[in-house]
């Protein structure tokens, strides 16, 4: 018994077309979307009466994939949330990217935040924290040569 890989990473928004246009942005690409509910669902995630929409993207390489869902019913009583990059629990998404200035200014023209700054870590890499539609933090990173 061993584990392969991480088959994907599931981001809870509020907003899809907004999330959506997000990672398309970032060159993520559509694999699909869809509605999905019903019993089979709701015996696996543990929750009752669940509408959802889910868009299924993919980074252009095919190594991870993205799954947004938006949840119809039931509903979050606590709304969008927007932690710190401290805050415990699963709190961020690192990218491996090139041209980090170029697409840092495309997101932000987009309406994402920069969160710190670039930074050059040991001229090995350029590091930042974007923020996101919905309070989604990524990790950009892009090697330095």
């Amino acid at each position: 018994m061993k584990i392969h890989r991480i088959d994907h990473v599931g981001i809870i928004v509020n907003d899809l077309p907004a999330a959506k246009a997000f990672f398309l942005e970032l060159g993520l690409e559509m694999l699909g979307e869809g509605e999905v509910e019903g019993e089979w669902v709701e015996r696996i995630i543990g929750l009752q009466d669940v509408k959802e929409e889910v868009v299924m993207l993919r980074t252009p390489d095919g190594e991870a994939d993205i799954e947004l869902v938006k949840f119809h019913k039931p509903s979050d009583e606590n709304g969008i949330q927007h932690p710190l990059a401290n805050t415990l629990g699963i709190r961020h998404i690192a990218f491996a990217v090139e041209d980090i200035e170029a697409l840092v200014s495309k997101l932000k023209n987009k309406g994402a935040e920069l969160i710190g700054e670039i930074q050059n870590y040991e001229n090995a890499y350029k590091l930042c924290y974007i923020r996101g539609p919905e309070g989604i933090i990524l990790e950009l990173a892009e090697q330095i040569k």
